[in-house]
């Protein structure tokens, strides 16, 4: 799975993703099993960029290329906010450069060293070789998914 580098995101490239500066929140949950009677005002409206971005310097829209993690529920074409102020940690979904290559995977710290962990059985793991030049570029915090595409 490649990842394409887009953008850092400022809070004028997540208002111009999103379409508007803030999106209306319902005030009540909406029932993913049994239906519940729906309440038909709003609560508000949220800031994404204040929602979902911890460093605006540090955080920039990846978008994704490939299905070697569509087990962790990213798609081809889906994008990742990634934060690359974070100091990943094992397990952490990263967006990493391994021998001038860029992929998302999933970061495993073994005692054997260190393994890219593909989240789709039809993708090889990567364990990353002693002699391998290996960059974490940055934490993906966020996935983007699209449940309509245009």
């Amino acid at each position: 799975m490649r990842a394409t580098l887009l953008r850092s995101a400022s809070p004028t490239d997540l208002r111009r993703y999103v379409g508007r500066r803030g999106i209306r929140v319902a005030p009540v949950a909406v029932a993913a099993g049994f239906p519940s009677p729906a309440q038909d005002y709003y609560n508000g409206d949220i800031d994404l960029t204040e929602m979902l971005v911890d460093d605006q310097a540090a955080t920039f829209i990846v978008r994704v290329s490939g299905h070697s993690m569509t087990g962790a529920g990213i798609d081809n074409g889906d994008e990742l906010l990634v934060d690359r102020s974070k100091t990943p940690r094992d397990g952490d979904v990263i967006v990493a450069i391994l021998d001038g290559e860029l992929t998302v995977k999933r970061l495993l710290l073994t005692e054997g060293g260190v393994v890219l962990k593909a989240e789709n059985a039809e993708h090889p793991d990567i364990e990353v070789a002693e002699l391998s030049e290996l960059q974490v570029w940055g934490v993906a915090t966020y996935c983007l998914h699209h449940l309509r595409r245009p």
